[in-house]
């Protein structure tokens, strides 16, 4: 689908991916190409929160489309929106997948704990990752209020540059151009 496609299915909010669903559920598989451009960062969003590992949020986001294509005709947009619907598959796969991890790897024996790395930051690297915090934070306070919106809602939402051109109505080089210079504006900031 092209770029342009993709900014009218954002932009038809909703009511497009219910289409889409519809179309799906009839076994259009252009429509489910559409779907999945339209809605896969999101749903990989969703399955990375509950996974921890991004190999298996991949292989999740994969069952998910797998079950949206077999179960489209189920989708009832009385009952909830198509990104409510989609998001609710994505972290019940997440879910189930988690669950399913072997008891084993669960109840590993004591003797085990002494070789498992801490994943935790060591009091050093937490004192470390909280001055960084601060840094960012007063430099993002330096960005005007666009882009640090704009870089805001892209990097820590999740949202891609053609639906953050599609929320605020600008041309979508123009808000390319406004989050690089951003970034730009910020990693000046972070080396001083």
């Amino acid at each position: 689908m092209s770029d342009v496609a993709t900014q009218a299915l954002s932009a038809s909010g909703d009511d497009g991916l219910a289409g889409v669903l519809a179309s799906v559920a009839s076994g259009d598989a252009k429509a489910f190409e559409q779907l999945y451009r339209a809605t896969s960062a999101k749903l990989f969003g969703v399955c990375l929160r509950v996974m921890s590992d991004r190999g298996e949020a991949e292989d999740v986001l994969q069952e998910v489309y797998t079950t949206v294509w077999r179960k489209a005709d189920q989708f009832d947009a009385t009952r909830a929106s198509a990104v409510t619907w989609l998001a609710m598959i994505a972290r019940n796969k997440a879910i189930d997948r988690l669950r399913a991890t072997p008891a084993a790897a669960r109840t590993a024996p004591i003797e085990l704990a002494e070789t498992v790395v801490d994943p935790g930051a060591s009091p050093a690297g937490s004192a470390a990752a909280a001055t960084d915090r601060e840094r960012l934070g007063a430099c993002m306070e330096q960005l005007d209020t666009r882009r640090r919106t704009l870089i805001r809602t892209a990097f820590f939402d999740g949202a891609t540059y053609e639906e953050l051109a599609t929320r605020i109505g600008s041309p979508l080089g123009s808000v390319k151009s406004w989050i690089r210079r951003g970034l730009q504006q910020l990693r000046a900031c972070l080396e001083q």
